[in-house]
């Protein structure tokens, strides 16, 4: 099992990075809660890795930190959640906000993910709840929430075309429609922004939308 990696960060384009170790570039794919925290390309970078094998591929998958990776290994036990839905929560829902929608049984902000509907929101609930007890997650998350906005420092300049581009093939990764992503991207002004920040932006909105 490949636990954490340590290297230079190369590319970036959301969801999907790649990291250089001693010459071997680690493809990773990482919620978007990771990805405003990346430092600029050629930089060091350490990230918390979950290491998925099917038959036809072996995928890695990228955290911040523990914590945000024992939620992304708790969700993906839960029935009917897949590592893309996990990843589409992670990015969609701030950790403490997904604690809190389990803890007040909030079904309505849970469905506004995409993929998650009625039934897979009620699972999550009754399956996640007990385990974040278990494993004490809550107050690590409430201790880990305070930055919402850092993480925006130093990202690579673009032009606006190329903003939204990025902008809009990561929302459309994530599972958003591509009608969806446009529209969600249409209702900001983006320009002088990153394009981590206008998905973070835009995926708020969706979620508050909806």
């Amino acid at each position: 099992m490949i636990g954490r990696i340590v290297g230079i960060l190369i590319e970036k384009q959301p969801p999907e990075l790649m990291i250089d170790v001693n010459g071997v570039g680690y493809e990773i794919t990482a919620p978007m809660t990771t990805f405003y925290r990346l430092p600029v390309l050629n930089e060091n970078v350490a990230l918390y890795t979950h290491l998925t094998i099917r038959d036809d591929a072996h995928l890695l998958y990228g955290f911040h930190d523990k914590t945000e990776r024992t939620l992304f290994r708790t969700l993906i036990k839960v029935n009917g959640v897949g590592p893309k839905m996990a990843l589409a929560i992670l990015s969609g829902i701030e950790s403490d906000e997904f604690v809190r929608c389990v803890e007040s049984n909030d079904i309505a902000t849970l469905v506004r993910v995409p993929g998650v509907g009625k039934k897979t929101a009620e699972r999550l609930i009754i399956e996640v709840r007990d385990k974040l007890k278990r494993l004490d997650i809550v107050p690590a998350l409430a201790q880990a929430s305070g930055s919402d906005e850092e993480g925006f420092s130093g990202i690579d300049p673009a032009n606006e075309r190329n903003v939204r581009s990025d902008a809009e093939s990561a929302l459309i990764a994530l599972g958003y429609k591509p009608a969806e992503a446009s529209k969600a991207i249409n209702a900001l002004d983006i320009a002088s922004l990153s394009s981590e920040q206008v998905i973070r932006m835009a995926l708020k909105g969706m979620v508050k939308s909806k």
